[in-house]
């Protein structure tokens, strides 16, 4: 992915040197309700956003108003992944009635389709005009017959979070790339599901490869990549479900710069590593890696 970090002159003495801000990565959330949903609930939920997304620095709404639901796209630009924040929004979500989703959890197909069919043609409204997006979902549920059933999320071939069965916890995210074969099976637990959310191709790579946490900076090779995340032998594991930011020097000169997760840890002194899930949500971002998954695909890099 091409964004470009921001870069700042600093120094003493008539000196300078350049300090590079790691870019910002954006991810997406969602929720669908229908009429199963108190509608004054609801608009509650979408007005209280800022006040749990705290640390976003900024907020994107897509509304969709259909036959037979409506849902919100949520947009968020935030320096690390809000895990606390994200959970409280779904618990919530849950307790006014609706399905809350992860969106970077979907397969890429799925996540696309998703968005195409549910959020196509929808309207877009600014972090600041929560108010007006709250008031719209309102009077759109207040119209649609009462339900005896959550919405689910097409194609996702799961119940997800926030539906009226129970949810299952967290898992790796479909296309994240497993531990190489010749890696030991001692892993720190992390629960993976099989079916639709193991979908996703691997490719066997070396790529060099940067990624920092807050307290660290390592430089290590990616032995596979997908469309979902990579697979990187190190001895530095941060834990699960921490976010670290990654720059991937692609062979064509390409950098993927972003943010990621650490969805499983392989804890072994010679052979583990971590598997990090792409946490942008970012077109350029998908283009880029996309382009190149193509080029392995075709034998061309």
């Amino acid at each position: 992915m091409r964004l470009r970090p921001r870069c700042w002159q600093t120094g003493f003495a008539g000196l300078k040197r350049s300090v590079i801000v790691p870019p910002v990565p954006v991810f997406g959330l969602a929720a669908l309700w229908n009429g199963s949903a108190p509608p004054e609930r609801v608009a509650a939920w979408v007005e209280g956003i800022g006040e749990v997304l705290t640390s976003a620095q900024s907020l994107q709404l897509v509304v969709s108003l259909r036959p037979e639901d409506a849902g919100i796209e949520l947009k968020v630009e935030a320096p690390g992944y809000p895990r606390s924040a994200v959970e409280k929004l779904a618990e919530e979500a849950k307790r006014s009635g609706g399905t809350f989703v992860e969106l970077w959890r979907l397969p890429k197909l799925e996540r696309d389709a998703f968005r195409a069919s549910t959020f196509g043609g929808g309207t877009t409204y600014r972090g600041d005009e929560r108010s007006v997006a709250a008031r719209a979902l309102q009077q759109h549920l207040s119209t649609l017959p009462v339900s005896n059933e959550r919405p689910v999320v097409p194609g996702s071939g799961a119940t997800p979070p926030g539906t009226a069965k129970a949810a299952p916890p967290p898992s790796a995210p479909a296309e994240v790339p497993a531990p190489p074969a010749s890696s030991p099976s001692h892993q720190v637990p992390v629960q993976l599901t099989d079916g639709p959310q193991r979908r996703g191709r691997r490719f066997a790579v070396k790529l060099e490869m940067e990624f920092r946490t807050e307290l660290d900076f390592v430089r290590e090779h990616a032995l596979n990549i997908s469309n979902g995340g990579l697979f990187v032998r190190t001895a530095h594991r941060p834990l699960p479900d921490s976010v670290v930011t990654v720059d991937v020097k692609l062979p064509n000169g390409e950098r993927l710069q972003g943010d990621a997760v650490v969805v499983h840890v392989v804890d072994d002194p010679y052979t583990g590593g971590v598997g990090l899930a792409f946490l942008n949500d970012d077109a350029t971002f998908s283009q880029t890696l996309d382009t190149y998954l193509a080029s392995l695909a075709g034998g061309l890099a």
